[in-house]
């Protein structure tokens, strides 16, 4: 951690690291808005990515220099929908473009009272409409007690915990409180590639598959279940999939192999589907309701799992000009037994088996 600070500092990039009741430390970058890295109280192995250019000071300033998008690693917030927002030609799919004004947008550090707040004010053009949206998106943070704390029958020494609650807020601004667009926060967490992916869900439900930029998601990578969506995630490529609000249950887990131990990142969220969920597949714009995402990226870009969820859109139809979320992320770390009952508990009666991150393979 201390080394990554370092970096980031010599190349002009200052982070905030704040320390939760427990212990837990995130090291929060207002580069594009970011908790950056999640640590338990001991222990210095970050359970988020990181790009690897951020692993000296020489690549990094290269890193930030360069034109291209600066995917930093870790958490950050998106809007909703992506084609609007992502596809400055759409209905034509051939330029993806993350607009500056939202990454790495203009975050400033406000003080409050329990802390400080990251809020970025922004103009954003939505592709069908060709209108010009204010917005202004705040992020703060605060602590996320072990859920296992008051659980009989837990040994909890041995296993690193370290978890936060993040709270986003979306307001439109001005004029645009009368836009005929609608528009939702959409938060990401970039995970260390080739683990599962577990979605608990009501019932049965089939993922909607959004795009794959090498081959397709092998059959047997793609698991579907009676109360479990399973995604390993251990592609070539880029592929993404889409699973609906009215059949995922609050809670998303990421199973994976590090080292000679296992890691289990649960993200813990509001699913509303009585809400307009805005984000479609890029082919079906009147598809809507998707509230969970998964993309697995094994490219130029790098190589991650991304754990994502969708908020309810503000704007036109809507009611409401602002909207807020709070959600929570608990990550553990320890022995594959261990974690196996934590997974057992706090998402699916069987959350084996995951991939390894090397060798990319189920273990059984």
């Amino acid at each position: 951690m201390k080394a990554l600070i370092n970096v980031l500092r010599k190349v002009g990039k200052e982070t905030i690291l704040y320390t939760t009741s427990d212990g837990t430390r995130i090291l929060v970058l207002p580069y594009g808005g970011r908790v950056l890295g999640l640590f338990p109280a001991e222990g210095e192995e970050n359970f988020y990515w990181t790009h690897t250019a951020l692993k000296s000071i020489k690549t990094a300033r290269k890193f930030y220099e360069c034109d291209q998008w600066h995917n930093s690693g870790g958490e950050r917030t998106w809007l909703a929908p992506e084609i609007d927002l992502f596809f400055p030609n759409f209905p034509k799919l051939d330029k993806y473009f993350q607009q500056r004004s939202l990454d790495p947008g203009r975050y400033k550090v406000v003080g409050t009272k329990k802390g400080f707040q990251l809020v970025s004010q922004m103009s954003l053009k939505f592709s069908r409409s060709k209108n010009d949206l204010s917005l202004k998106i705040t992020k703060g943070f605060g602590p996320a007690s072990n859920p296992l704390r008051h659980e009989r029958g837990f040994k909890l020494a041995g296993i690193e915990y370290a978890g936060y609650t993040q709270y986003t807020s979306l307001e439109l601004v001005g004029a645009s409180r009368r836009t005929r667009d609608q528009v939702g926060l959409w938060n990401l967490i970039q995970m260390p590639h080739g683990g599962d992916l577990l979605i608990p869900t009501f019932s049965r439900a089939e993922p909607r598959h959004i795009f794959s930029s090498v081959g397709a998601i092998p059959k047997q990578d793609l698991i579907t279940t009676e109360s479990l969506i399973r995604y390993r995630m251990r592609q070539k490529g880029e592929h993404k999939i889409s699973v609906r609000a009215v059949s995922v249950c609050n809670r998303v887990g990421y199973l994976h192999r590090t080292g000679d131990q296992w890691a289990l990142i649960v993200r813990n969220f509001a699913v509303n589907p009585s809400g307009e969920y805005v984000d479609v597949p890029w082919t079906e714009t009147d598809c809507f309701g998707f509230a969970v995402q998964a993309c697995n990226v094994n490219s130029q870009l790098g190589a991650f799992s991304e754990l994502e969820y969708h908020i309810p859109a503000i704007g036109y139809g809507t009611g409401r000009t602002r909207c807020e979320d709070s959600a929570q992320v608990w990550a553990f770390r320890g022995d594959k037994a261990a974690i196996e009952k934590i997974g057992k508990v706090l998402l699916t009666a069987s959350p084996w088996a995951a991939a390894g991150p090397v060798q990319h393979r189920a273990l059984n």
